[in-house]
């Protein structure tokens, strides 16, 4: 399977005032390149079963284990382990429970107000789930099988203008002209002068604007307690970038909001299929299919 690239000239124009020069902005300006051709995995089967087992193998190994620590001495002890207590020993008529020191109050006890916890979380629980490698490896093909329907993209909420033609996107070269001057880059190690503002602008060329904006529009505030755990805002998967190398490029589209960038060593169905459901909008640089292939 062959398809065209994406070759960009992006031209730079700056309006200069009396008090100084305005924001420059960006024209961008987007042609179909030579063709490449795609890695056999775009041809698999299309396996949404072998894709959830995947997702779900790799959210269960990356799960963090929580519990209470087990009580040692007086170093951190778990909640309901804080009291000074003691034993009154047997022969009294009552309860053999501990008793705060001095009163009558019994503490520790699960049963008791303000006790440990009966039965709690252990931090020691594996939650991992073992996959063969077999089934990672089908389960990324078949990822990345479905990135070339544009149905199956449409299907699972992204949003892109009419003018785009074929999926998947792929990135050829980079020219840019300023003050008439024109100067060619390597699209992944560009990395100068307002360079998220650069790869939005090469984005929206590329007929990807509205899905963008609909994981702009879309960010919002978690609820329930997530909120004081450092996951305050909720933003929706937009465009998933996959580069030959982080550098350049990646650093700039990572800034977008909803905007994913990976590695094509490092490339999973998770990345190509978030919560399992197949068909990702995803836009691949030249470089990082030849080191697919």
């Amino acid at each position: 399977m062959k398809v065209a690239t994406k070759d960009i000239v992006n031209t730079v124009t700056q309006t200069e005032m009396d008090a100084g020069k305005l924001s420059a902005r960006f024209t961008v300006e987007v042609t179909e390149g030579s063709k490449v051709d795609l890695p056999t995995a775009f041809e698999s089967e299309i396996r949404e079963d072998l894709v959830k087992l995947a997702v779900a193998s790799s959210r269960a190994n990356r799960r963090q284990p929580y519990g209470s620590r087990p009580h040692v001495g007086k170093r951190r002890p778990m909640s309901g382990m804080k009291h000074s207590v003691e034993w009154w020993g047997k022969g009294r008529g009552v309860s053999r429970i501990m008793r705060r020191t001095g009163s009558r109050r019994g503490a520790q006890n699960p049963h008791t107000l303000g006790g440990r916890r009966a039965h709690g979380p252990k931090v020691e629980k594996n939650w991992s789930r073992k996959l063969n490698a077999k089934q990672r490896s089908a389960a990324r093909d078949a990822a990345l099988a479905a990135t070339v329907s544009m149905e199956t993209v449409a299907a699972r909420g992204h949003r892109f203008d009419d003018t785009v033609a074929h999926l998947p996107i792929v990135l050829g070269t980079y020219t840019e002209v300023v003050d008439g001057k024109s100067t060619e880059y390597d699209i992944e190690a560009f990395n100068h002068g307002s360079a998220t503002r650069k790869a939005a602008a090469i984005f929206a060329g590329l007929g990807l604007g509205p899905d963008m904006e609909r994981a702009r529009n879309g960010r919002k505030i978690r609820a329930g307690k997530a909120t004081m755990r450092g996951r305050v805002h909720k933003t929706p998967k937009s465009i998933l970038l996959v580069v030959k190398d982080k550098t350049g490029l990646a650093q700039a589209a990572r800034n977008l909001p909803g905007v994913d960038v990976v590695a094509a060593r490092d490339l999973s169905a998770e990345d190509l299929a978030p919560g399992g459901d197949v068909g990702r909008l995803t836009v691949f640089t030249k470089a990082a299919l030849e080191a697919m292939n």
